[in-house]
């Protein structure tokens, strides 16, 4: 079912808080949070490497006033049913609040960090960021929720150590042992670039983001996955290894990604798990990818980024096997589209999204056929949508 104008516009969003909660329009102040792609750089960021993501015109919106109560209360114009707490609970995962876990993982890590409430608050929430789609959602929602209380409580709390709540929120709530990227670049990104974040340091440098005639298409699986239920955490456990194996041998590293290609060509034989050996090449050769796709934006070179965003997907496919027919489906119909300088799958795999570069006028064409080909191969439709940059987390209204 397609969003309404209601589940998507943040200027009608005060007026249907309103209807859930009552009061006045004037007390509901708007926060809004972006969905990304990566454009390059997967599953190297828990792995001291370097990313390369953008964050898009595709927002989650946190409405939120103030009560004269302790009461919590979490409403979404998408789903039904309402999710109360006590701002005085002492919050705990549990698999029957569902989204409301996301938010009460950062109100339990403001409290870690010494915040003080005084009182309660409501939120409606709205979002046209496909959920589970591989484009970030749960992280919006970690960042727009702690940004927007963070600024209705008056915490004051900068960019980088929102997008660090959303993170330890992740690990310490929620189980799932992420890497910074995605809770970076939606608490940081600006709009028309795109932004390389050293995942080891946190140092990150923006690149204006210059397609001229093409746009990055974005390409739904429409196979929902949630992170905590994949082989994620596998996969990072695997790198670990890996990276002991080769401490243990001598090569004085704290990281994978602090190996350059040619070092790792020369240690690697230190890794004999056919299996390890491959994820940990991955992430070496993965890395470098970023700083020439980097050093390609920043040069116009357009094509050279398209055969980086190939290699990336063949790489994730073959090394680190974290794609699956849908999304291999889609990036390589894509790769043979007239237009389309280079396709990749974005985010964690295991479904999720694939992005892909087209020229904007073969663009219907480009989702006409490569639609054709997924629904011939996968039985089902993919969704589509073409996608601009947009700002980090602010405040909207």
């Amino acid at each position: 079912m397609g969003l309404t104008e209601k589940e998507y516009n943040p200027r009608v969003l005060p007026a249907e808080f309103v209807k859930f909660y009552g009061g006045s329009e004037s007390d509901v102040a708007v926060f809004a949070s972006p969905a990304r792609i990566n454009i390059i750089g997967e599953h190297i960021d828990y792995n001291g490497g370097k990313v390369f993501p953008a964050s898009i015109d595709r927002y989650l919106y946190v409405a939120i006033r103030k009560r004269n109560d302790t009461k919590i209360i979490y409403n979404d114009v998408r789903f039904p049913g309402t999710f109360e707490f006590d701002i005085n609970d002492d919050f705990v995962f549990d698999k029957k609040n569902d989204y409301a876990n996301y938010l009460n993982g950062i109100l339990s890590q403001l409290k870690t960090k010494g915040c003080k409430f005084p009182c309660g608050f409501e939120i409606l929430m709205a979002s046209n960021v496909p959920a589970g789609g591989g484009i970030s959602s749960s992280s919006a929602l970690e960042c727009g929720f702690a940004y927007a209380v963070s600024e209705t409580f008056s915490f004051n709390i900068d960019r980088v150590e929102i997008a660090k709540l959303g993170q330890m929120s992740e690990h310490n709530f929620m189980g799932v042992n992420c890497g910074i990227m995605d809770q970076f670049i939606i608490a940081t990104g600006k709009k028309n670039t795109a932004e390389m974040l050293d995942c080891a340091t946190l140092e990150y440098e923006y690149a204006p983001l210059e397609l001229g005639d093409y746009r990055f298409v974005v390409m739904n699986t429409n196979k929902v996955r949630k992170l905590s239920d994949s082989k994620y955490n596998e996969r990072r456990s695997q790198c670990e290894k890996a990276l002991e194996i080769l401490q243990d041998n001598d090569v004085k590293i704290k990281a994978l990604c602090e190996l350059t290609p040619e070092k790792w060509e020369s240690v690697k034989s230190f890794v004999s798990d056919e299996i390890l050996q491959k994820r940990a090449k991955h992430c070496v050769y993965e890395n470098q990818r970023v700083l020439d796709a980097f050093k390609a934006l920043k040069s116009g070179d357009l094509e050279k980024l398209g055969l980086l965003l190939n290699a990336s997907h063949k790489s994730l496919k073959e090394d680190y096997e974290v794609t699956g027919i849908e999304l291999d489906t889609l990036a390589e119909a894509s790769q043979k589209q007239d237009g389309c300088l280079g396709s990749r799958m974005t985010g964690a795999g295991f479904g999720g999204c694939a992005i892909a570069l087209v020229h904007k006028d073969k663009i219907d064409s480009f989702i006409e056929n490569v639609q054709k080909i997924y629904r011939e191969k996968v039985g089902y439709a993919a969704g589509f949508f073409v996608c601009e940059s947009g700002d980090g987390v602010k405040r909207f209204s």
